[in-house]
């Protein structure tokens, strides 16, 4: 360690003031950072001593991002392989490699599913972190600040809110349009209102809708080469297939019988990740590992994830007590909206982003519940999009600062009745 602390110390002359290299301090700070604690020091009072500081919190949250991230990579595989096993022909640079190394194409063989799944998963990252740390560094460089962590975090959640076929051309622009718009346009790290990776997420739905959605994005080989009794469809989209003049209990055989990749798909698919869908979404399971971490360090509130569930689960029994003959979302269970799309990603690492969500006590509440209760609206009330997260999130973004105004409004009311001034 102290040879690499030499070793940093030794240009250090050349980006600070006055140097050669001075416009290039915000890129040589960022590396001396990642490397070692800043060495400097507050010289008066007040000092605040806490462990807790930006880079730790980011780091806290990469790493609940763990379980998602390797279940994803898993479940890729797993896709890849399960179609290679049905008869699809192997091709293109990565089922290349897999050959080269001699792990084959079985999807029971773990490894190998690990193995092919990074290979969709690693282009994707690398690219988004390349092109949005170059922007974060751009703008540190014209402003003349420090490179701040927070596209750490979004760097790591846009990989995982994308299906592993997107072109790496639309992963570039998605992510300077998120990192650009979506934040730095608001004055950067703590001054955004909207999520930076739903930002990009959406750019990319609405104007790349084919590469985006439709059954044939999920799963990569299904989607090269046809496979008899093979599909990419999400559970979702396979919802929309149900007969909706059903009665109840055929509706709910329908549901429980839903088929992945030429089987029956099972709630217990849903929840653990072996199902179609965004890279690190498809595993209830892995969002609920990552959630107890974040509730644990305190890092993510658990009042607006409760506050979610909560309002998802409320729409949900609403909707299926209305009932509907023509439109079948309206029937399917909330044990079913849980495990399905994005809504438990979504809860865990979006919804509770600190930065764009409320603020007050009483806030996050309603603004969990605002989420939890649209998410399930759009799923069921709009036809043409199927998956309510993204949409129900941004939109409760905005809604944020209201929320927390007309709180803190009441607030100091009640406070100046009270003291009778």
């Amino acid at each position: 360690m102290k040879f690499l602390r030499n070793l940093m110390d030794m240009p250090r002359p050349l980006f600070e003031k006055g140097g050669k290299l001075e416009i290039f301090y915000p890129l040589y700070e960022a590396i001396d950072t990642f490397n070692f604690t800043p060495g400097k020091v507050t010289a008066g009072a007040p000092h605040v001593r806490d462990a807790l500081d930006l880079k730790r919190l980011m780091m806290t949250v990469v790493i609940a991002l763990f379980p998602a991230i390797l279940a994803g990579l898993w479940n890729v595989g797993y896709q890849v392989n399960a179609a290679l096993a049905a008869g699809a022909t192997p091709e293109g640079w990565r089922a290349a490699i897999i050959s080269a190394v001699g792990l084959g194409f079985n999807p029971g063989n773990p490894l190998a599913c690990f193995a092919h799944g990074a290979l969709y998963f690693l282009p994707i990252f690398i690219v988004t972190f390349a092109v949005g740390g170059g922007i974060e560094v751009l703008f540190a460089m014209i402003n003349k600040h420090e490179v701040n962590e927070g596209f750490f975090v979004t760097g790591f959640l846009i990989p995982l809110i994308l299906p592993p076929t997107i072109p790496l051309w639309q992963v570039a622009l998605a992510t300077a349009f998120g990192v650009i718009i979506g934040k730095e346009a608001f004055g950067g790290t703590g001054m955004n209102i909207f999520n930076p990776a739903l930002v990009a997420r959406a750019f990319l739905y609405f104007a790349y809708p084919a590469q985006n959605s439709g059954e044939d994005v999920w799963v990569p080989v299904a989607a090269e080469k046809a496979v008899d009794g093979f599909s990419g469809a999400t559970l979702l989209a396979r919802v929309a297939e149900i007969d909706p003049g059903a009665s109840d209990k055929a509706y709910q055989a329908a549901v429980t019988a839903m088929e992945i990749n030429g089987r029956a798909a099972t709630w217990l698919d849903a929840f653990l990740g072996s199902i179609p869908g965004s890279i690190g979404e498809t595993s209830t399971l892995a969002c609920l590992l990552g959630a107890a971490l974040l509730i644990f360090t305190g890092v993510a509130s658990w009042r607006i994830m409760a506050a979610m569930f909560g309002g998802g689960l409320v729409m949900t029994l609403l909707l299926n007590l209305a009932g509907s003959q023509t439109n079948e979302m309206m029937n399917l269970p909330f044990h079913w909206h849980f495990v399905i799309g994005g809504f438990a990603f979504g809860m865990v690492f979006m919804a509770t982003e600190p930065v764009t969500a409320a603020y007050t006590q009483l806030g996050k509440y309603v603004y969990g519940a605002g989420i939890g209760v649209m998410a399930i609206l759009v799923r069921v009330v709009n036809p043409a999009f199927p998956e309510g997260i993204m949409l129900a999130i941004l939109f409760m973004n905005l809604m944020a600062p209201l929320i927390d105004h007309v709180i803190v409004t009441k607030h100091i009311s009640r406070r100046v009745a009270r003291s009778a001034v």
